[in-house]
């Protein structure tokens, strides 16, 4: 349903109703009403586009960039500030499950250094005696195997997830965070022109624009009432 339409419509028949049956009252009131919908009507048009010799009409498309800058400020601000997205990290607890990365690591290294520590260390020559670093390295997969059944106990405790916590929530964490989402929103924005500015907004805003209208036509019969009884 246009309001608008069907606010000046009715005013239209009452104008042409007053004229016809010489209704003085009838015709003010049509008259006024008629005169204030078309005016609301005219300046949403204006809101919008270009009219010749009229001052300030299009103001969606000659205030573009503004538009823009306006649109990234309240992004960045009320949404991705570099604050709002630290406070979000520190208020985050990480549900993060280790034990797949765990289990996948090849701890076969970390092994293979201790083997060196032994080997650099005061009991070198004792191992020496009894083979050297090939006789403890069957115990390599019981070694694998109790690492990564200690790494995932430990991933699961209280104070590994608060250091997770802490290390995430440090600025400059947050300042990468931030700079990305800066990047993607000025991408983005670069992207927009006029026309599409004016479409989003014109998008949102015209059903309740339309009682601008209804309302115009509403106030200005009643003063042309008020102008007939007078």
């Amino acid at each position: 349903m246009n309001k608008s339409f069907i606010t000046n419509l009715l005013a239209s028949i009452c104008v042409a109703a007053g004229f016809m049956f010489d209704q003085p009252v009838v015709l003010s009131v049509g008259l006024f009403a008629l005169s204030g919908a078309v005016t609301n009507l005219l300046a949403i048009h204006m809101l919008f586009e270009k009219v010749p010799f009229l001052y300030g009409s299009g103001v969606i498309a000659l205030k573009f960039e503004s538009f823009k800058v306006a649109i990234r400020n309240l992004i960045l601000t009320e949404f991705f500030s570099e604050q709002k997205i630290n406070n979000l990290l520190n208020k985050a607890q990480p549900n993060i499950d280790f034990e797949p990365i765990i289990s996948h690591v090849d701890l076969n290294p970390a092994f293979d250094n201790l083997l060196e520590v032994i080997e650099q260390s005061q009991f070198g020559s004792m191992l020496g005696m009894f083979g050297g670093t090939a006789a403890i390295e069957p115990m390599r997969e019981k070694f694998i195997e109790k690492m990564q059944l200690s790494l995932a106990q430990i991933s699961q405790t209280e104070d590994f997830k608060a250091l997770v916590t802490q290390t995430l929530s440090q600025g400059n964490s947050a300042k990468g965070l931030h700079s990305t989402v800066l990047k993607l929103v000025d991408e983005r924005l670069d992207e927009l022109t006029p026309k599409m500015v004016k479409e989003i907004i014109q998008t949102m805003i015209r059903e309740h624009l339309g009682w601008l209208v209804v309302w115009g036509g509403v106030f200005g019969g009643l003063f042309g009432l008020l102008a007939g009884v007078l």
